[in-house]
């Protein structure tokens, strides 16, 4: 969290929930990642990190978290859940998931236009777009690599 941001405990404390070690270290995890984590990842940054946890535990963090608006949750391809910390409100913006690692990354600058376009009498609450490709770093890598010798 940056300077002017509230410490993980502040934010947990300030959503009235029960500052453990556990929610501020899945906080501190979340908003260190320059992209959402699945459930094992976070787990394994709480081990890194010598957190003591069991997976229900840490489900129920990422479920409070998420019910609070501290975290938000959305879905890779592969079905899994990925957690990022919301660092603006409402969450409402695109993310991209990347083919060839997996991650899925938050595009705070890309809005989705149908949360504009809504007919009268509707109220959006949350909006999920998932745009699917390759990311910077896989497309450097890939480019990066030398081509293979071809028949001669």
């Amino acid at each position: 969290m940056s300077s002017q941001s509230p410490t993980a405990a502040d934010l947990i404390a300030n959503h009235g929930g029960r500052v453990t070690r556990t929610r501020v270290a899945v906080v501190d995890a979340l908003d260190a990642s320059d992209h959402p984590l699945t459930h094992d990842e976070v787990a394994a940054n709480l081990s890194e990190a010598d957190v003591p946890h069991d997976r229900v535990t840490l489900y129920r963090a990422l479920d409070w978290l998420v019910d609070k608006g501290i975290a938000h949750r959305v879905a890779g391809s592969d079905r899994a859940w990925r957690y990022g910390i919301v660092r603006e409100a409402p969450h409402q913006h695109a993310h991209f998931h990347c083919s060839r690692c997996g991650n899925v990354f938050c595009l705070e600058q890309v809005q989705p236009a149908f949360a504009i376009a809504l007919p009268g009498g509707y109220q959006l609450d949350r909006a999920e777009l998932i745009l699917h490709g390759v990311c910077p770093s896989c497309l450097l890598t890939v480019h990066a690599e030398p081509t293979p010798p071809g028949p001669r």
